[in-house]
């Protein structure tokens, strides 16, 4: 994942900044639910090519492998092709009980079709994903660098005719959504459709640390830097998320992406272990 890659992270204040102040009020809506609290961390892939040395020699489905080590996974595959449900059926059927799947919305609907006219490509998505059924975790939508705030009223329209029993998080790169009166309207229409905000940790793009929740969810992509620094911020989040658990936090979705993701699985295994 080379967004946000930096060359010297060790001079680079890491910190964690503080909540959006609306955060804690979205929180304490869910704070009496006896709900209990849902965590999934895992990585962006499962290829043995990527995360070299993770898998035991002889290992002859890494998705059956992987799904015994960590509980989700940041399912990126689905940025470039929708698969067939029967696809997801085998998926379904060599992970583990109770794992998560969390498929990113294709880029033909992001950032090709910028969420207009995609009608036709949105029902084959969400008739895809619906096939994992239990095995459902989230599904997260990434726009592009250059969707702006010009695009409002398109992203209402996609927002309010999303289907409300998927979920759904939803990320932006244009640090102009996050600031002023568009921030105060972009976590309203969140809030009111239920929907969750993705907070992007990479070394070089700290503008985009909002810290604001809509939802009693998080979903966090967490990018390390390949410094030891990585590991100081898995345990600045930690405290975050323990503070946010005694404000009416439910879910926890944390996945792990690295410049080399050869070391995502002993990250995501820190802070699984933390």
């Amino acid at each position: 994942m080379k967004f946000g890659k930096v060359d010297n992270p060790g001079e680079l204040d890491l910190s964690l900044p503080p909540d959006h102040p609306q955060t804690i009020v979205a929180l304490n809506n869910y704070l009496e639910s006896d709900r209990e609290l849902e965590v999934s961390v895992g990585c962006a892939k499962w290829n043995k090519t990527d995360l070299k040395n993770f898998y035991p020699k002889g290992t002859k489905d890494e998705l059956v492998y992987y799904s015994t080590q960590f509980n989700s996974i940041e399912l990126n595959a689905f940025f470039y092709r929708i698969f067939p449900p029967e696809q997801v059926d085998k998926w379904n059927e060599k992970s583990t009980d109770g794992f998560k799947f969390y498929p990113k919305v294709p880029q033909l609907i992001s950032q090709f079709r910028r969420l207009k006219n995609c009608e036709q490509e949105l029902e084959d998505y969400i008739h895809s994903v619906s096939a994992f059924g239990e095995k459902l975790g989230s599904c997260f939508l990434q726009m592009h660098p250059n969707y702006t705030p010009k695009s409002w009223d398109d992203f209402v329209v996609f927002i309010e005719n999303w289907p409300k029993e998927i979920p759904l998080a939803v990320e932006f790169r244009d640090v102009r959504w996050y600031e002023g009166k568009v921030a105060e309207e972009l976590f309203y229409l969140l809030e009111q459709n239920n929907i969750a905000t993705i907070i992007t940790d990479t070394a070089g793009r700290r503008d985009l640390m909002h810290m604001r929740l809509t939802n009693p969810t998080c979903f966090i992509r967490y990018t390390g830097a390949n410094h030891e620094s990585d590991y100081t911020r898995l345990d600045d989040w930690v405290e975050r998320l323990k503070d946010w658990k005694e404000q009416g936090l439910k879910e926890i979705n944390f996945f792990v992406h690295q410049n080399m993701e050869k070391e995502s699985p002993l990250l995501a295994a820190y802070f699984i272990e933390k």
